[in-house]
């Protein structure tokens, strides 16, 4: 059928009233709630996300970034993503492995050995394999990953070793892989709220705690600390995950897009990491407290012990370490 020229006008003249409610029932503010306070390296990335977002659709995708755990803790969150009250959530591997032994091994000790190797691993495909457990087990979609650096112990006392770690009183992440990994060096994990670190170094109430870099000179934990032993084996990513009931609503083209601008700002929170960690190490030399480089082969047996709990829970734990020893 050949259409006339005025049902050719009559088409194009319906258009303009047509465009805005599509435009307008497509519009979307997200809600992106994370645990970690403005202006930490994740919360700049979430905000990049939004300020590309809304910069790609002229305004019609938005994003409103809810820092500093003011929508609850991360269970919480991840219970809001799951009922669709939330939209997104950046959460800890140490949330999500607590919960999903497959999350969790990601953050087995020496998977690899050194923060540059994280940025590469965390982009691998098996890294990112890990995220098909989460819709079934969570109820969230993963988008990509961000990271931290290696973790290093804080210690009250002169440490230079794998072995001095034995005996000491030690504040680690609660996670289940943190735990066993440090039980099995012989450390007593010590439950103390972050915010009490700095005072249980002081009075004797922990021998030390570990965690990452750039965390610990934003607090200055080298203040109480008499050594600083860089172990090479841990570390604590994050992932960027939707809800899957909201994941639903939204279209393929939209999806893409939001993968593509987490992805994209996640990437380079990973490589501005990688590349600011001899600075912060030089950083903590320049206080004077001796800084040391533990052994990977002084924690082989324990590594070996952990293992046989591990691959049982999570056999991907064995393609990790592959993908790691190939890096």
């Amino acid at each position: 059928m050949t259409l006339s020229r005025r049902h050719l006008l009559a088409a194009g003249a319906a258009l303009p009233l047509a465009a805005p409610s599509l435009a307008l029932a497509q519009a979307k503010e997200f809600r992106l709630g994370i645990l970690t306070p403005a202006g930490h390296p994740w919360n700049r990335a979430a905000l990049k996300v939004g300020e590309d977002l809304k910069a790609a659709t002229n305004g019609r995708l938005t994003l409103t970034v809810f820092h500093s755990g003011q929508l609850g803790n991360e269970a919480a969150m991840l219970q809001q993503m799951q009922s669709g009250a939330l939209d997104m959530g950046w959460i800890m591997a140490a949330e999500l492995g607590s919960r999903v032994p497959t999350i969790a091994a990601i953050t087995a000790p020496y998977v690899v050995d050194s923060t540059p190797k994280i940025a590469k691993l965390v982009r691998d495909p098996v890294a990112m394999k890990l995220f098909e457990v989460l819709p079934r087990e969570t109820g969230t979609i993963g988008l990509a990953w961000g990271i931290t650096g290696m973790r290093a112990v804080f210690a009250a006392k002169d440490i230079s070793k794998v072995a001095d770690i034995r005996g000491m009183k030690l504040r680690i992440n609660p996670t289940p892989v943190y735990r066993d990994f440090y039980q099995l060096l012989g450390a007593a994990p010590t439950p103390i709220p972050t915010p009490q670190v700095f005072d249980a170094m002081t009075n004797g109430q922990v021998d030390g705690l570990e965690a990452d870099l750039e965390f610990s000179w934003n607090q200055r934990f080298d203040k109480p600390s008499k050594s600083i032993l860089q172990m090479n084996a841990v570390f604590m990513p994050v992932i960027a995950l939707v809800s899957g009931r909201v994941w639903q609503t939204v279209s393929a083209a939209d999806r893409e897009l939001i993968t593509r601008t987490v992805k994209g700002a996640l990437d380079q929170q990973i490589d501005e990491l990688a590349g600011n960690e001899p600075k912060l190490v030089d950083q903590f030399k320049a206080t004077g407290i001796p800084f040391r480089n533990a052994d990977p082969k002084d924690a082989a047996a324990v590594v070996a012990e952990f293992d046989k709990i591990w691959l049982p829970k999570a056999p991907i734990l064995a393609d990790l370490r592959k993908a790691g020893a190939a890096l």
